[in-house]
């Protein structure tokens, strides 16, 4: 607004300019000027605040853009062609196997050509090609302005339980994602999906971190990142990446009705996929710790009927004798409340933090005993895991018998003690049938032990196959099998 000293110097002006105005024209005159000039200034304050955000969104949506292109390169495409279960229309209750092509997603991690994706892209695999992405620049946005390369990949390990593998490409300074510490992950943090959805190479999407531990059951010692950023078969063991640039989590599944996406998509959280990487590049497999305690979740009718001094969170149904908990202290009933200074809210969230850790860390509980409060402090040990049948066909070329049509399974000491009653602890476990083989045409089932082809026993794969190869069309074959802990003969004549 106009001082009284500054009116008086326009009025003076006006005065001499136009000495035939009375000073009532000359006062309707200067409220003239004064309020337009304050309408100009109210419409220029409304203005302002438009543009500035008209440019904040701009900015945004370049910071993006780089961001993505950033990123991109080390996001690749993974093309399998293996063996897979088959569906099955015939409702036979037998497990049918066959070739299969499949398409998911990897994200480089070293530039020494080191790869991370899930289990469930790779499984089966016989052969892995891997497309390196490449991302348009600003001046040639072609999405399809760079040619990809391909590269033939080897599984360095595959981890089942966290549904993750290690891939390798024989290639030299590629383009690595760092790992993020996801544990600083906050819901409502904005973050970019980046994979090959449908099969569709370097495609990426924008969302949020809706939930940042996520637990999909008590059975399920697994938590994952939840998004709502777009997640589609084939963006499985893409990245998810922080607004940092670093990678937050590899995505993996997604929850729908549809079988599209629905902004429920789930990621391996980096802490996780870390781990998991860093102990298969080394071991070429995982080793957990556990405690030797069962934790459950706690309910309000548990908490009423226990006289807990908590609704929620998580107590202790169990504790091992004799275990690392048992000699720290610990006991039926506590309530587990931190580990390390963070809080633990589920019983999958205890377990996925401890499996993460090596046999000898030492780690620090809060409990609530009672309604005293209590912290103890307790040394990992490792976690003795039984083999599994699973990984035992990573490479299922190998576990093929062409002539009969099934995938087998060579028993050891550790397949044997997954398999209680065994009358002999030696033979081949048949695991699958293929749709085409002569199995088909046989009783012989998954589940079946082959112990002997014609009265000689088979302990190797390759034994089976030798006397199978020794074999003309026509020529008749007994195998003396075991099902369900009893002995029984299948004869039939070789077709092939």
């Amino acid at each position: 607004m106009c001082s009284h000293a500054t009116k008086l110097h326009i009025w003076a002006r006006l005065c001499r300019a136009n000495p035939a105005l009375g000073e009532d024209e000359m006062k309707h005159f200067l409220t003239a000027m004064v309020a337009g000039a304050l309408l100009n200034a109210l419409v220029w304050a409304q203005g302002a605040p438009r543009q500035a955000k008209q440019n904040s969104l701009i900015q945004l949506s370049g910071e993006i853009r780089s961001l993505s292109q950033k990123v991109a390169p080390a996001v690749v495409q993974i093309s399998v062609s293996g063996y897979g279960p088959l569906d099955q229309s015939t409702g036979h209750q037998v497990s049918l196997f066959g070739r299969q092509e499949s398409i998911g997603s990897g994200v480089i991690v070293d530039p020494d050509g080191y790869i991370v994706t899930n289990a469930h892209v790779v499984n089966g695999a016989v052969r892995i090609r891997v497309a390196l992405a490449s991302t348009p620049s600003q001046k040639d946005a072609s999405e399809d302005s760079g040619k990809l390369e391909s590269a033939d990949a080897k599984v360095v390990g595959v981890d089942a339980e966290t549904d993750l593998a290690v891939l390798k490409i024989e290639r030299k300074g590629l383009p690595a994602l760092e790992f993020m510490n996801s544990d600083d992950l906050r819901q409502g943090d904005l973050v970019l999906a980046l994979g090959a959805p449908m099969g569709l190479p370097n495609s990426v999407s924008l969302g949020v971190v809706s939930a940042t531990a996520r637990s999909l059951g008590e059975d399920n010692p697994m938590v994952y990142v939840q998004t709502d950023a777009s997640i589609n078969p084939g963006n499985s063991g893409g990245a998810l990446v922080g607004m940092n640039g670093l990678l937050a989590g590899l995505n993996t599944f997604i929850l729908s009705q549809s079988g599209g996406n629905e902004g429920l998509g789930f990621a391996i959280p980096a802490n996780t996929v870390r781990d998991v990487y860093l102990q298969v590049r080394q071991n070429g497999a995982v080793k957990r710790g556990e405690l030797g305690v069962i934790g459950q979740n706690i309910t309000p009718v548990m908490a009423k009927g226990l006289s807990l001094a908590r609704d929620h969170g998580v107590i202790l149904a169990d504790v091992e004798p004799e275990s690392p908990a048992d000699r720290a202290g610990l006991k039926r009933g506590d309530v587990l409340i931190g580990l390390d200074g963070q809080p633990i809210v589920s019983a999958s969230q205890l377990e996925n933090r401890i499996f993460r850790r090596r046999a000898g860390d030492k780690v620090r509980l809060t409990i609530l005993r009672g309604k005293e409060e209590l912290t103890i402090t307790l040394a990992v040990r490792e976690r003795a895991d039984a083999s599994s049948l699973l990984a035992r066909l990573a490479h299922p070329e190998k576990n093929l018998i062409f002539r009969l049509g099934v995938m087998c399974i060579q028993i050891d000491k550790d397949v044997a003690s997954m398999i209680p009653g065994l009358r002999r602890q030696y033979g081949l476990i048949v695991a699958a049938k293929s749709p085409g083989g002569q199995a088909q045409f046989i009783d012989l089932q998954p589940g079946d032990i082959i112990e002997a082809v014609n009265t000689i026993p088979v302990a190797l794969i390759d034994t089976l196959e030798s006397l199978l190869d020794q074999m003309k069309p026509g020529d008749p074959v007994v195998l003396q099998i075991e099902r369900n802990g009893q002995f029984q003969y299948l004869a039939f004549e070789l077709d092939r």
